[in-house]
């Protein structure tokens, strides 16, 4: 456990706080559940990563009745994979959850495995997914810290603006914060999450209404700027991934048309960064060229 004074109301408040206000989505249905086990709670959590709510809901509906099973999808093409994301973004994402759907049919006999260890050793899978299966679809008792965790962490707890590079520390602080009682945890899991969502949030938190307003060691201190340790992203609006995402789009909409280069985006303002592009996508496996003409993956 690491050497951090926690404030009791930290482990206390936050599930009373979630019972009351917790947002309804649909992974957090018991009929979710019922239906497609952990395999929903697996694409929603591919889905998730990077990618606001609001966006994942739509997509997720349609891509769970297309392919309830991890046996159906990873008897998929790629392409109708790449098809389906559509704009969700990242678009490696889907080949990965492709990937883990034949790994999963294969090794674990179409059953999301349980364990942390073997769904880390799913494609696309990290440490963050991997705990939140076992713990939202199986019921088991894990720390999982997202984003979202790290950031009450940090404030609440260590007296820090935003956290600071991700690390085994966020995990063993968790860790020691769960309760014992196995469903009392995995509240207290989603709880941190929704409150870093909904409340904590980076750029906007809205103290006035936190739970752990009264112990928060950051707003005890004067909410101060303490430094931002986070990687920052560079604008969509002239880089390289609007331009692969101009290509991807390209080919969704004339698929299973494969397209002459020379007639894939002969207007980009930026030539070399447009065959860039192409090559990123080739290289991640997004598309394929026979030469003469670009395609989705076969």
């Amino acid at each position: 456990m690491p050497d951090t004074q926690v404030p009791s109301d930290v482990v206390s408040a936050l599930p009373e706080w979630y019972r009351s206000t917790a947002r309804d989505l649909p992974w957090r249905r018991p009929e979710f559940h019922d239906e497609f086990g952990a395999w929903g709670v697996l694409v929603s959590e591919f889905m998730l990563q990077q990618t606001p709510v609001v966006r994942v809901i739509p997509h997720l509906d349609a891509w769970l009745k297309r392919w309830p099973t991890p046996a159906r999808m990873a008897s998929a093409s790629a392409a109708d994979v790449v098809q389906q994301w559509a704009n969700l973004g990242y678009p490696r994402r889907a080949l990965w959850l492709h990937r883990a759907a034949v790994e999963i049919t294969d090794r674990h006999g179409g059953v999301v495995p349980r364990g942390v260890d073997d769904l880390l050793a799913l494609s696309g899978i990290g440490d963050y997914t991997a705990r939140a299966v076992a713990v939202f679809a199986y019921g088991d008792r894990h720390p999982v810290v997202d984003t979202n965790t790290r950031r009450v962490l940090a404030r609440a707890v260590e007296g820090r603006a935003q956290p600071g590079a991700p690390s085994r520390r966020d995990l063993d602080l968790m860790a020691s914060l769960l309760p014992d009682d196995i469903d009392a945890a995995a509240m207290f899991n989603a709880a941190a999450m929704e409150l870093g969502a909904t409340v904590c949030t980076s750029r906007s938190p809205r103290c006035e209404l936190c739970p752990l307003a009264g112990s928060c060691a950051w707003l005890a201190a004067g909410r101060p700027d303490t430094g931002d340790e986070r990687r920052r992203q560079a604008a969509y609006e002239g880089s390289d991934r609007q331009a692969r995402g101009a290509v991807l789009r390209l080919l969704r909409t004339l698929d299973p048309e494969p397209v002459p280069l020379a007639a894939v985006l002969p207007d980009w303002p930026d030539a070399g960064q447009r065959d860039r592009a192409i090559d990123s996508l080739i290289a991640d496996g997004l598309a394929e060229a026979d030469g003469s003409a670009l395609f989705l993956p076969r």
